[in-house]
């Protein structure tokens, strides 16, 4: 049904385009007939002979035929040369809008050397390859988060059947609880990290920023973490120099909390966290790092896509909006964030604008 209305569509395109040539055609040879028979008559133009009516009539019957002909000649022209590009386009909208992002304009011959058709043709691929990705990334979002979502919620039913089942011991029942209970607080932090980042998203405008101690800050940070990286015997290196920084301090602390967070789950057991501050022409330079497995090379430019995660396995805790959130409120202060992957250490490296409040 698609493709009949689009084939519908391009004819009558066609039709429309090659009657405007013919009744442009039509009024010039008009106008031309009508300004030769003035001119002859008035003896302005000589052409052998007086023109009469029927003359005129054969002279206008010539006129119109050969319009027919040259308008035919020109419409099959044209409809090739501008139609072809603009049916093209019109093609590849329809397969956008039905879903298919593959859907790519490569135009060929004398047209694609037009400027604004290679403007066009370049603006059209960004656009589908962004739609295509974010497509990709939604799909695996939905695959996820279900997944992250499930496991939680059937150790809790599960736990739960048991506690209502049996007779557990006490030490049982408190085991069982204490499963119920941290899956719970993982189920409110996914849940918690998603509404962040929607509210973040939708936020254009920093406001409430105040100088405060960003080395505090971070240490402020760490120790609320504190159960996580004594689980793993990770060692915590901070700052002990204090630094300034203008911005949102209720903002800024989400951020040190994700990368904090996140820099202790990939870490090695027995590793280090660690935290550097360096002020810089300019501006302020954060660094957190952690030791254990590299970030896959081709996942470096996704990780900071909303719901991408580069542990495809699910054996680490997350739903990938954590590095999201990071980006989005690092912006918000007109800062940048980017990763580097070397010697078995991976540093994220928070760039932020020295200014006063």
């Amino acid at each position: 049904m698609k493709k009949r209305t689009s084939r519908n569509q391009r004819v009558s395109l066609i039709l429309a385009f090659t009657g405007l040539i013919m009744i442009l055609l039509l009024g010039i040879t008009v106008i031309a007939a009508i300004i030769v028979f003035i001119l002859v008559n008035s003896g302005s133009l000589q052409i052998g002979g007086t023109i009469t009516s029927l003359n005129l009539g054969s002279f206008i019957l010539t006129l119109l035929i050969l319009n027919a002909i040259i308008g035919a000649i020109l419409a099959a022209l044209t409809t090739n040369i501008i139609l072809k590009p603009i049916n093209k386009i019109f093609h590849s909208l329809n397969r956008l809008a039905s879903g298919d992002y593959s859907a790519r304009l490569n135009f060929q011959g004398p047209v694609s050397r037009i400027s604004t058709i290679r403007e066009l043709t370049d603006s059209f691929n960004t656009m589908a390859r962004e739609l295509e990705q974010t497509e990709m990334l939604r799909s695996d979002f939905i695959n996820n988060f279900s997944h992250e979502f499930k496991t939680p919620i059937v150790s809790i039913a599960g736990f739960a059947q048991l506690l209502k089942r049996g007779n557990p011991t006490p030490e049982e029942q408190a085991e069982y609880l204490d499963v119920i209970e941290k899956e719970s607080l993982r189920l409110a932090r996914m849940a918690t990290n998603v509404l962040d980042l929607t509210r973040i998203e939708n936020q254009n405008i920093l406001t409430d920023q105040v100088s405060f101690n960003v080395s505090e800050q971070l240490r402020t940070c760490m120790l609320l973490l504190e159960g996580k990286w004594t689980e793993k015997q990770i060692e915590p290196v901070l700052p002990v120099e204090e630094h300034y920084i203008v911005g949102n301090e209720d903002l800024m602390k989400q951020v040190w909390n994700n990368l904090f967070d996140n820099a202790i789950k990939f870490s090695s057991a027995y590793g280090s966290v660690e935290a550097l501050i360096e002020e810089k022409e300019g501006r302020t330079d954060i660094t957190i790092s952690n030791y254990g497995d590299p970030i896959p090379e081709e996942s470096i430019d996704k990780i900071f896509s909303k719901f991408y995660q580069a542990d495809e396995s699910h054996a680490s805790e997350g739903n990938g909006v954590g590095l999201a959130v990071v980006k989005k409120i690092v912006e918000l202060h007109r800062g940048s964030v980017r990763v580097l992957c070397q010697n078995g250490k991976t540093s994220f490296i928070v760039s932020l604008p020295q200014k006063t409040a």
